[in-house]
């Protein structure tokens, strides 16, 4: 595990699930699931712009296309 912090900080999420309602943390969760997929999204922007990015990019399409794991 990461540190003393991260732990504590999974078991306070862990214990919200357990006794909130649903509609209470769901939002929550969708915000930062939704959060992800932006930062994933301003990552792959970023790295279009430059030729070793490009590069980059098509090795991963490459390697999803052959079922290669990286």
């Amino acid at each position: 595990m990461r540190d003393k912090t991260h732990a504590e900080q999974i078991a306070r999420w862990a214990n919200l699930i357990k006794d909130k309602p649903q509609t209470e943390w769901r939002p929550q969760l969708n915000e930062f699931i939704d959060a992800q997929f932006d930062m994933a999204k301003r990552f792959r922007e970023n790295l279009k712009k430059t030729q070793k990015g490009l590069r980059a990019l098509d090795r991963l399409r490459e390697s999803r296309i052959k079922g290669i794991a990286l």
